[in-house]
């Protein structure tokens, strides 16, 4: 009998060496663990699939649906700091010690009957987290899509209402190299009779094209619901319900907008199934947190982190950027996974950043800040900017702080180890000292 671990990063540990060296793409195997673990949700289901604003769109609808009274199960990924956060139960990150408990359920179902199945980490993992929330009594499960969504382990639980974000090109190697391809995969989620909701307002056509087939009840931005607003206030109508004079939702950008239309689309599809008060929209959208989503840390200098790792993410970012107002220097702390089309987020934001501070990451699949120091030379765009390497995050920030003046603005942004690794002991509050001539 194989020993099994005995701590939360030791199970992780077993599941990253888990994978196989090929593996079929379908989803009969992670249907056929959960069987075996008779995982089922009783309660009604929301999946989330999308390329930017899935986080943003499941942490909306969690504030909502905890305002209105309800216990909420919530699995979206990936984390920043600690694995623990892929699962909120009821608003707070899940007990590691569930996690253990059911990590050990899947891989005595997985190697049932001397039939061991093959899992990946995030099919494992997936399924662990899937069976703490069986078990947790939910009112409401809040299902976030790792990876396209068709084949995705998340997938084989049926929701009750489909939301597709943005879409844009990312993970092109496995998910296709055009919008229609990536859309096809991320309407895998869509259900016949069950509301679709799509926030994207230029969705590819494959997505609509999809809902037509399966027999979906369409909810698209534009022509069954609408979002307006002005610079103090905001409002949406669709399908006989309208909320107007609202607060803007407490995520700060643009781009928030679009996701919190979807969100109320959706509750207002679910309305007799999850039923919400205007007043408890009102408040979830007023008091939702999601950390590093365009998160503003006041201080001196003034402290941005954006997971932003695509370019559609860091268009939103450079144009959030952009209203922020003036800095006498930006510093951009950057780090990245090298599938990324690096040489494009930083021309992006290459008027922007003065001042570049690139960082290796904790993985390798990451772009070491050498190559990313010598992508950003290849763009030659800037003689006045300035670049350096460093081997960790928090190094970069620390370099960064140390370069800044308490006027200026540093942004930490890229993948989501970049973010996490300035946030692992907690939230930085800068103060930099005046520089010599400052």
């Amino acid at each position: 009998m194989k020993p099994t671990p005995q701590t939360l990063p030791n199970w992780l540990a077993y599941c990253e060496h888990l994978h196989p060296t090929a593996i079929d793409l379908g989803l009969e195997r992670v249907q056929t663990v959960a069987q075996r673990m008779g995982i089922r949700l009783t309660c009604p289901v929301i999946t989330v699939a999308g390329t930017n604003g899935k986080g943003s769109t499941c942490a909306m609808l969690e504030a909502i649906l905890l305002e209105a009274g309800y216990r909420t199960g919530v699995y979206t990924s990936p984390h920043l700091v600690h694995f623990e956060e892929r699962l909120r139960l009821s608003g707070e990150a899940v007990n590691d010690a569930k996690l253990i408990a059911a990590c050990a359920r899947v891989e005595s179902a997985r190697g049932q009957n001397d039939d061991e199945i093959s899992l990946t980490y995030f099919e494992f993992t997936t399924l662990a987290i899937l069976d703490v929330m069986a078990q947790s009594k939910l009112d409401v499960a809040i299902l976030e899509v790792g990876l396209g969504g068709r084949l995705d382990a998340v997938n084989i639980i049926e929701p009750d209402c489909a939301i597709i974000t943005s879409i844009d090109l990312d993970h092109m190697a496995l998910l296709g190299e055009t919008r229609e391809a990536i859309g096809y995969e991320k309407a895998g989620i869509m259900r016949t009779g069950k509301p679709v909701v799509v926030s994207d307002p230029l969705p590819p056509q494959s997505v609509l094209d999809r809902a037509l087939e399966v027999g979906a009840d369409l909810w698209r931005v534009g022509v069954d619901f609408n979002v307006t607003g002005d610079k103090l206030q905001w409002g949406w109508a669709g399908r006989g319900r309208r909320y107007s004079g609202m607060a803007y939702p407490a995520l700060r950008g643009a781009n928030q907008l679009v996701n919190a239309g979807g969100v109320l689309a959706a509750l207002t599809a679910l309305r007799e199934l999850l039923p919400v008060t205007a007043q408890a929209v009102r408040n979830g959208l007023v008091f939702v947190d999601l950390p590093g989503r365009f998160q503003i840390v006041p201080g001196q200098p003034n402290l941005v982190l954006d997971v932003a790792h695509n370019p559609h993410a860091v268009a939103a970012l450079a144009l959030n950027l952009d209203a922020m107002g003036f800095f006498p220097t930006t510093h951009g702390v950057f780090g990245a996974m090298a599938d990324k089309d690096v040489s494009a987020l930083m021309a992006r934001m290459n008027p922007l950043i003065d001042r570049w501070y690139f960082t290796d990451l904790p993985t390798p699949r990451a772009a070491s800040a050498q190559d990313l120091q010598q992508a950003w030379r290849a763009l030659n765009t800037r003689s006045d900017a300035s670049a350096s390497t460093h081997p960790d995050p928090e190094s970069a920030l620390q370099a960064a702080l140390a370069q800044a003046d308490p006027a200026d603005r540093i942004v930490v942004f890229g993948s989501f180890y970049t973010v996490g690794g300035v946030l692992k002991d907690g939230v930085p509050r800068l103060q930099a000292k005046h520089l010599p001539g400052a």
